[in-house]
């Protein structure tokens, strides 16, 4: 079964740039419904009021980082807390992996990568993006 492309998706980096690049990246492999937060705590607030399929987030924000918003995520208990959520990070430390593994992520990608990096990690967490 293929994924369904029309889902949403946020993506969540401090970094402007980073944002725009995850955007154009997903547009590529077809995703259109993309949504994006500054940090952990706009993205916490917006995954509380609307159904993603996908979350994307940077690791390094203030205030809230990347792994504090999937412990968040994860451990709500409600409609989303097994929502897939893919880290995005430039250090690929053990034991960042590890914890963020420990946390309860579906991927991780380090920066930088490019779409077919991007579509790979998708597809190991959601399926087959045809």
């Amino acid at each position: 079964m293929s994924v369904n492309k029309n889902m949403n998706v946020l993506v969540v980096d401090d970094y402007q740039t980073m944002v725009r690049i995850i955007k154009n990246l997903l547009k590529q492999i077809g995703f259109n419904n993309v949504d994006e937060a500054s940090d952990g705590t706009m993205a916490l607030g917006m995954i509380k009021k609307k159904q993603y399929g996908l979350v994307i987030s940077d690791w390094n924000m203030e205030p809230m980082s990347g792994l504090e918003l999937l412990k968040q995520v994860r451990g709500a208990g409600e409609h989303f807390s097994d929502v897939p959520f893919i880290m995005v990070t430039a250090e690929s430390k053990t034991e960042n992996v590890i914890a963020a593994r420990q946390a309860g992520v579906n991927n991780y990608i380090v920066k930088p990568f490019n779409a077919d990096t991007l579509k790979t990690k998708i597809s190991a967490v959601l399926g087959d993006l045809g």
